[in-house]
């Protein structure tokens, strides 16, 4: 018996740590097997909750959360002096069964507040495990020592748990994450539905002055509260369509591109590939320095300075330098000529100036 339980204790260290479903439902159906003490079994819960895979072994999100909630409510409350020894044995000795004590104890407390942020529209199970989290960490900080009750001390982080996993979960977009972001985004909504008498800007400026901020900060974060994300998959609901029903097509049809259409691209990459085949034709007719005169000066992909063309050639600079206004000239003639021939342009003037 002895050996079955440090087997389970040094299992829940595992589960707690790694918080992965598969292992802990794998602990939790050995210590059924083996039929091990209350404390076995107070630590076989912890794994189980803190993966969120209540609700699936339940065979459904309400099934699985009535279970759970009902599980939570037999667990018994602990005096202050016997929460002051096991505090004491899981700072001083680590002992995992007294701090899976400590924690199942008050898992009805994480329930009780996880219930007062039931309308922000995440599911309940999340936010339970959310909070169970958070009492983790509390139950890993605790100080017994400072005479103060793990519930007064856990709350905080319960609701600080529930309160990030709501704003991670509220939009793509990152909300506000400083300290008065927070405290504005969860009293806005409790103090909106305190002054439902008032409406629009009126309304505005009453929630400023109760939670003591700009009227354009709770005019952005009404904006931020009202506007949820939704999949650009969702179908769309038109008028057309009867109750219930939805239109034809999802969102992301509808979504403009923002670049060229297929129709434009096919277009200008038309465009593009004439416009390459009338310069290779026009540089053909080109006397052979000029052009490679050109090439190297111009149309190369690294342009060459006219001391390196000159040395190349033979010439001095200011002989390349002719050359190049020469050949440019002789380019726009042929390339007007090509195109009037071929009627690109409505009218082909030789303007030979250069750029």
């Amino acid at each position: 018996m002895a050996e079955s339980k440090q087997t389970s204790d040094r299992q829940t260290g595992r589960f707690a740590r790694q918080g992965t479903h598969e292992r802990a439902a794998q602990g939790t159906h050995e210590r059924a097997a083996q039929g091990t003490s209350e404390s076995a079994s107070q630590e076989a819960f912890l794994p189980a909750l803190f993966t969120g895979g209540l609700a699936e072994s339940a065979g459904g999100e309400e099934a699985g959360l009535r279970r759970y909630l009902a599980e939570v409510r037999q667990m018994p409350y602990l005096e202050a002096e016997e929460e002051h020894l096991l505090a004491v044995r899981w700072r001083d000795h680590k002992d995992r069964t007294a701090a899976a004590k400590l924690v199942t104890s008050h898992l009805r407390l994480v329930a009780r507040l996880a219930l007062g942020y039931r309308g922000y529209g995440l599911a309940l199970s999340d936010l339970v495990s959310e909070g169970s989290l958070g009492l983790l960490k509390a139950v890993e900080r605790f100080d017994p020592e400072r005479r103060v009750r793990l519930s007064t001390y856990a709350t905080w982080w319960i609701r600080a748990a529930i309160q990030e996993y709501i704003l991670r979960s509220w939009s793509l977009v990152k909300l506000g994450s400083g300290a008065e972001q927070k405290r504005l985004f969860f009293r806005l909504r409790q103090e909106r539905n305190r002054l439902l008498q008032y409406e629009g800007e009126e309304r505005r400026q009453k929630l400023a002055e109760v939670l003591d901020v700009e009227a354009e900060d709770i005019r952005e974060m009404e904006s931020r509260l009202d506007a949820r994300d939704f999949s650009l998959d969702a179908p769309v609901r038109n008028a057309s369509a009867g109750d219930g029903e939805e239109g034809s097509g999802t969102w992301l049809e509808r979504v403009a591109a923002g670049g060229p259409s297929p129709e434009e691209q096919v277009i200008a990459e038309q465009e593009r590939k004439q416009r390459e085949a009338l310069l290779h034709e026009a540089l053909l007719a080109l006397p052979e320095r000029e052009r490679t005169i050109l090439l190297a000066r111009r149309l190369g992909e690294h342009a060459k300075t006219l001391s390196e063309v000159a040395r190349e050639q033979g010439v001095s600079g200011e002989r390349v330098r002719q050359l190049e206004k020469r050949g440019y000239e002789l380019l726009k003639k042929e390339l007007f000529r090509l195109a009037a021939e071929r009627k690109i342009l409505p009218t082909a003037t030789a303007d030979t100036s250069t750029p």
